[in-house]
């Protein structure tokens, strides 16, 4: 089929490295995607499981998503407004694309890419089952679904694996399913699971601190297994204040916030310390909020490290000359209660099981910080996020850190109105000067082939971008 050529093949044409799209999307075709899971439900478990998921079934199609909205039960359960009209209408070929595997692979040069690291959409919900037992025969069903539907495309797309996270045995189980019997190349996991707490609420459980599960099994599974597991989790629906009529309200760094959350929690429990190899992505949030969060870690480890929070010890605190300047400078309502106050600041200190709060991720000096930081960690990016910059500038990023985006195109979602224009919109910050041409080399192809090829150096065996990942693994520590 001729295409008319696009400014995203011409950016491709001008570029002397393969442009790997980390994170594109596509959209189920609801009653097939429903058909194949009831049929693999029922398979599995029989005529009760196919009822227990019939009975507690939620439609994750924008289209719909709001019918039930006029119900009592959004505003006693303060109920998120969802994601609506998130598919693309007008463009009818980008629409048909989104839905077809084989419209988009023979599209990809037209889009400028020339491999595509593939996620659903609807079935993105099924992370939020609780359910441990359906909740792993549903993400099953989908993957199976998904491996058979993508097989023909191999050289040029792949899809990444639901994995639900409830318990570590639960993602274990699913990860090596749909490595070694799929043949997975990635694999996309929950980001947080749902724990119940007192008077009918619950919390969200970031798989490091304060879990009440140990999730170093999963981790270790995704080393031995050649696999960097990514996260698309956002909180829209959780932030307590959330909003049951504006979905931008909700929309607008929730993918950003959960990521913090969870990255925070895995950094600071250690994970990056005890699984150096480990390789996480976490996908369309962007990069700004993990710039910050370095900085943050940075300055908190400055004050607080385990040598210089001794300095704020309670118990160090020289009441004596500390009473000497009240006796001098205070005024008579201080004065006049000098023993109530000394016997105040002398009580003993409170103290925590572990003063050394970074005791985990193994730090001796400031630059571990960066070492258990910056190789571990990948930030999807969409194409019209500027502040990819900020990854990049290693004269603002503390310890001269320069944080790993990977592109994610985002197409057949409600933000893309071209599938044309991702590529093309990525490069406009080379042009103006905003990023670098070897910056827009990280972002579009050497950070997604060390996230992926970096624990899994056969990733792009078989696909037209098998030479060049070989050639950069073999120049560039990963």
């Amino acid at each position: 089929m001729t295409t008319t050529p696009t400014e995203a093949a011409r950016v491709r044409g001008r570029v002397d490295h393969p442009i790997i799209d980390a994170d594109g999307h596509f959209v189920e075709l609801g009653p097939l995607l429903h058909d194949e899971v009831v049929s693999y439900v029922e398979d599995v478990g029989g005529g009760a499981l196919r009822e227990r998921f019939l009975t507690t079934a939620a439609s994750f199609d924008t289209s719909s998503s709001l019918a039930d909205r006029g119900s009592d039960a959004v505003r006693r359960q303060w109920k998120a407004m969802p994601s609506w009209w998130g598919w693309q209408t007008a463009a009818v070929r980008d629409r048909a694309t989104s839905h077809l595997p084989a419209l988009l692979y023979e599209r990809l040069d037209e889009l400028g890419i020339d491999f595509t690291i593939l996620y659903p959409s609807m079935a993105l919900g099924y992370f939020e089952v609780t359910d441990e037992e359906l909740s792993s025969v549903l993400c099953r069903a989908v993957n199976r679904y998904h491996a058979r539907l993508f097989e023909p495309y191999r050289d040029r797309c792949t899809v990444g694996a639901l994995i639900p996270m409830n318990t570590p045995a639960q993602a274990v189980a699913e990860v090596e399913y749909a490595v070694r019997e799929l043949g997975a190349k990635s694999v996309l996991i929950a980001g947080y699971a749902r724990r119940p707490i007192g008077a009918g609420g619950y919390r969200l459980d970031m798989f490091g601190l304060d879990s009440e599960y140990d999730y170093d099994p999963l981790w270790a599974t995704c080393v031995d297994l050649g696999v960097a597991p990514v996260v698309h989790s956002a909180l829209q629906q959780h932030r307590v204040t959330r909003s049951i009529s504006n979905y931008v309200y909700n929309h607008v760094n929730g993918l950003a916030a959960a990521h913090e959350s969870l990255c925070k929690s895995l950094f600071l429990s250690g994970v990056t310390n005890r699984f150096p190899e480990l390789r996480i992505g976490f996908l369309e949030g962007g990069v700004a909020w993990a710039c910050a969060l370095f900085s943050g870690l940075v300055g908190h480890w400055e004050k607080r490290n385990r040598d210089a929070i001794g300095e704020l010890d309670p118990d160090r605190l020289d009441v004596d000359a500390l009473l000497e300047y009240f006796a001098d400078y205070g005024d008579e309502a201080v004065t006049s209660r000098m023993g109530e106050l000394r016997e105040y600041f002398s009580r003993p200190a409170a103290r925590p099981a572990q003063p050394d709060e970074f005791a985990a991720v193994g730090i001796d000096t400031v630059d571990d910080l960066r070492t258990r930081f910056e190789p571990s960690f990948y930030f999807g990016c969409e194409a019209d996020d500027p502040l990819v910059a900020w990854a990049f500038r290693d004269d603002v990023n503390p310890l001269g850190a320069r944080l790993r985006p990977v592109l994610g195109s985002d197409i057949s979602h409600w933000d893309v109105r071209d599938m044309t224009e991702p590529v093309a919109e990525a490069f406009e910050l080379v042009e103006r000067g905003v990023i670098s041409e070897r910056d827009f080399r990280d972002l579009t192809f050497a950070n997604p082939v060390r996230l992926h090829a970096g624990p899994n150096p056969k990733f792009f065996e078989g696909t037209v971008c098998a030479s060049a990942a070989a050639e950069l693994l073999g120049e560039v520590e990963t």
